[in-house]
């Protein structure tokens, strides 16, 4: 089992564990365009790694940076983390952390955020495990555009 960054050869593999995470969270999985957005996003606006098991990739993660102004550092922002049901509680999650925990050094990040949807109790447990807060005082809110 390896972490990689991703490569364009991994386009279908994405989309294809995008939508798988989209069933799992229940949600409407991104259509064509908005795959095709996204791809062409890689490296641009998004950073993506790959978990891979004997050349099979099986999960993602989909990062990306903002930036505090009170740490006056940049922080690393966890869109996405994803792996395949049949390959949790391997160890591929902790390798993922792992790899963005380096990446957040790497580019001198001063912390590390993401959303956990409130039923997902099993990534809940996975996150305090890793000793990450939740942040009680804290609401997401969103507009569309």
């Amino acid at each position: 089992m390896k972490i990689r960054p991703y490569a364009r050869s991994d386009a279908k593999v994405l989309t294809s564990l995008i939508r798988a995470l989209a069933r799992y969270e229940k949600l409407k999985p991104p259509d064509a365009a908005a795959s095709r957005r996204l791809i062409a996003d890689i490296g641009r606006r998004i950073r993506v790694f790959m978990a891979e098991i004997d050349g099979v990739c099986v999960g993602y993660a989909i990062y990306l940076f903002t930036y505090s102004s009170f740490l006056a550092r940049p922080t690393l922002y966890l869109e996405d983390v994803f792996v395949l049901p049949e390959h949790r509680r391997g160890g591929i999650g902790g390798k993922f952390f792992e790899a963005l925990l380096r990446e957040g050094r790497r580019e001198k990040c001063g912390r590390m955020e993401w959303v956990v949807l409130d039923w997902n109790t099993p990534a809940h447990r996975f996150y305090r495990k890793l000793g990450a807060k939740l942040l009680d005082d804290w609401n997401t809110y969103r507009l569309i555009f």
